[in-house]
């Protein structure tokens, strides 16, 4: 009897296509035909056009945007239609992991979303899971099947350099202790000092800084965070940069969420940039300004590719750590 031959199928969810596309084209291969509609009273569809059976599928989906509880659903409905489909496994690329800031109870009777959301995915047939820079590590815990956790550290480090932004005089700062240790990462990473900020929140979605840590007086401040969202603690803590006497600030994220008015804000920020990736699209119209836009996807063509071929992704958790 011979092995069966292995094949790959890779889909977008309806939420980022554009980055989708960029990952397929690194893979040196076409996104699937998947066929994604709404019922007349908002319930979603999925049907594959094409046979996944005995297919290793990738499923490529941003749990954000406008309707975020649709581009969950939509990600449980395609997984579960591959899986009735017979693929032979399952792996949710998912760029922007939704609900992940809700990883504990930080107040009684509060839900514990990012654990649902595992469960939700876990039951839905996937059988691995792919991410990057999640809130908290602790997320990948959440699931009983393996999960590639990426950053894009690496990719934010080396824009800057390109700029030559590295070395004396650039301080690499956290917006608040949960960030300290991958901003520690990302100072090393441009041979820079680093400062840490304590951030507090006396209401929903609200954020002050009670305290800064770390001499900021003179220097080029990149202020790093794993994502923007209304923008309340990027403002917050440029303010603080700015009064503390910062010569310049770059602020920098892997997850523009921008809900609210959080793209207005950072379009309108007194700073040199605001430097995001592609996990989330962002509008066109607003990259022509202060916000620009790095790619994850050859970095995420890595990974799937390793996977699928059975290969090591150690280096592209950590570069430090890799066996």
């Amino acid at each position: 009897m011979t092995e069966m031959q292995k094949s790959m199928a890779v889909f977008s969810g309806s939420v980022n296509p554009e980055l989708a596309h960029k990952i397929a084209s690194a893979l040196d291969t076409d996104l699937g035909n998947v066929r994604l509609e709404k019922f007349a009273n908002g319930e979603i569809y999925a049907r594959y056009l094409e046979s996944v059976r005995g297919a290793d599928v990738f499923l490529i989906q941003s749990v954000a945007g406008e309707h975020v509880n649709d581009a969950l659903m939509e990600l449980l409905i395609m997984a579960d239609a591959a899986k009735r489909a017979s693929a032979r496994t399952i792996t949710a690329v998912v760029t922007h992991y939704g609900y992940s800031r809700q990883d504990r109870k930080a107040a009684a009777r509060e839900p514990i979303t990012a654990k649902l959301v595992a469960n939700l995915i876990t039951t839905a047939g996937v059988n691995r899971v792919m991410s990057i820079d999640l809130h908290q590590g602790q997320i990948q815990g959440f699931f009983d099947m393996p999960v590639d956790h990426l950053t894009a550290l690496p990719i934010l480090a080396d824009y800057f350099k390109s700029k030559g932004l590295e070395g004396e005089g650039v301080c690499v700062v956290s917006p608040d202790v949960g960030r300290a240790k991958a901003a520690k990462k990302l100072s090393d990473m441009l041979d820079a000092d680093l400062a840490i900020m304590h951030k507090g929140r006396p209401g929903h979605n609200k954020a002050e800084i009670t305290a800064l840590i770390g001499d900021v007086d003179g220097k080029i401040c990149i202020l790093n965070d794993d994502m923007i969202d209304t923008g309340g603690s990027v403002v917050a803590a440029v303010e603080t940069l700015k009064n503390k006497g910062a010569k310049a600030i770059y602020v920098c994220a892997t997850h523009p969420v921008f809900s609210g008015p959080g793209l207005e804000r950072m379009a309108n920020l007194p700073v040199e940039e605001v430097v995001v990736c592609d996990t989330i699209p962002v509008p066109l119209e607003y990259q022509t300004g202060k916000i620009k836009v790095v790619s994850v996807a050859p970095l995420f063509a890595r990974a799937i590719a390793n996977v699928y071929n059975n290969g090591s992704v150690s280096d592209l958790f950590d570069p430090d750590f890799a066996l």
